[in-house]
């Protein structure tokens, strides 16, 4: 059961924005299971549960990695294109994804102990997920809520704000597609570079963190 944004948009607005509430209460519970349990908590069952509760009732395929390969419509509004072309350059296909997928969680575990800079990772973890794509639907909610999870275990704790950093992403999404961009280019030229985005996040953090109730 599912409802298409083609057929019914105001439902399908209501009922993703429905989704976002309940991720984030999800969201919340993970994270207190990965500070108690360490940075290994982090792994494909967080984000398979993250994404099934972000796409419910809007995807068939929630919750499970993607089977299939993503095809770019030039029509697509710029918002869905943002990276698409130089995501699907790579060539990730549907029998690569769950390889892919494997090396993400490697790279941040491995390297959770070694690098120690508030934004790094959890800017990683935001840019390679949108470059993988992983699932059906529902990839850019996922990420963010993947990268928000690594903000915070990078914190020690869950963060106050009234408004926290997957919300202001989406409230301020050209800066955002831009250092999506960024990272793309220098990754399409051998190197390994989100400078840009790890800035755009401390940016936010730090207006979470200074906008406290």
């Amino acid at each position: 059961m599912s409802v298409s944004k083609s057929d019914n948009p105001e439902l399908y607005a209501k009922v993703e924005e429905q989704n976002l509430l309940r991720q984030y209460d999800l969201l919340l519970n993970c994270i207190e299971i990965g500070l108690t349990e360490g940075i290994e908590a982090f792994d494909k069952y967080t984000l398979w549960s993250l994404n099934a509760a972000a796409t419910a009732n809007i995807a068939q395929f929630g919750g499970r990695y993607r089977e299939e390969s993503i095809f770019v419509d030039d029509d697509l509004s710029p918002r869905f294109r943002y990276g698409f072309t130089a995501h699907m350059k790579q060539n990730i296909a549907n029998d690569d994804v769950a390889n892919e997928m494997d090396r993400f969680f490697s790279l941040i575990h491995e390297n959770w102990d070694v690098q120690d800079d508030p934004t790094t990772l959890p800017a990683y973890a935001l840019w390679r997920l949108n470059w993988i794509r992983p699932f059906v639907e529902g990839n850019g909610a996922t990420a963010r809520a993947a990268c928000y999870y690594l903000i915070c275990m990078r914190q020690g704790r869950l963060l106050p704000g009234k408004k926290i950093v997957p919300e202001r992403i989406r409230d301020n999404r050209e800066p955002y597609y831009a250092a999506l961009r960024e990272a793309d280019r220098h990754w399409n030229e051998g190197h390994f570079n989100v400078s840009q985005m790890a800035d755009y996040l401390a940016e936010h953090l730090t207006g979470q963190l200074t906008e406290i109730d």
